[in-house]
């Protein structure tokens, strides 16, 4: 279930909710781990843009819709939240999905892998 911490400035969801979010359109993965850890699988159609470049690279997320930012185990994903936050993203907007990728794949849900057709950096 969707909830929300104090002083945080995003709403943690499962990878379920994640998928429904996504699958209902008007939301985003970007997902912030390591290049490696992204080729060996990604939820489909995530974006990468690593933890440590979501600041320098804020103008590459989507100015609309809910984002959906995922990493291993919820807690980079949280920072980037954090740090989308502070660049002026409103929290009903930033979503940490906290099972992680690990999950998401575990899952079955859906799930590329390699630097696949996205467009994002390689």
């Amino acid at each position: 279930m969707a909830r929300n911490i104090p002083g945080e400035p995003y709403t943690r969801v499962s990878v379920e909710e994640a998928n429904e979010m996504l699958q209902a359109g008007n939301a985003f993965a970007i997902d912030v781990r390591r290049k490696d850890e992204y080729e060996h699988g990604h939820i489909q159609g995530a974006k990468w843009i690593p933890v440590d470049d979501i600041i320098p690279r804020f103008a590459e997320l989507p100015t609309e819709g809910k984002l959906l930012f995922i990493c291993a185990v919820g807690a980079r994903s949280g920072l980037a939240a954090e740090y989308a936050a502070a660049m002026g993203a409103k929290p009903d907007r930033l979503f940490n999905i906290e099972d992680g990728t690990p999950t998401w794949i575990q899952k079955g849900l859906p799930t590329s892998y390699g630097a696949d057709a996205s467009g994002y950096p390689d």
